[in-house]
């Protein structure tokens, strides 16, 4: 699946991943290829990105929202720091 994250400022992380584990509000979960369209708020927290099965790579972000469709995942957060 496509992932995106953005913040006000920039496009922080575009590319091709396996899926990615976000701090929703009512706890963290987890979006992998092929989910089913949903849009959910996100609080702030770590977010880590799964590159491939053994892989990953972490951001810590500020509340935003992310949004499923189509096999693409955006992430629209107030900002985003590497990790």
């Amino acid at each position: 699946m496509t992932l995106e994250i953005l913040t006000p400022e920039q496009k922080v992380f575009s590319g091709d991943v396996y899926g990615v584990v976000l701090p929703g509000i009512g706890g963290s979960f987890e979006v992998l290829d092929k989910h089913a369209p949903m849009v959910s708020a996100l609080k702030d927290g770590k977010l880590k990105i799964l590159k491939d099965k053994t892989q990953t790579a972490g951001y810590t972000i500020k509340s935003g929202f992310v949004e499923v469709l189509n096999n693409k995942t955006i992430v629209l957060v107030e900002g985003a720091e590497e990790a």
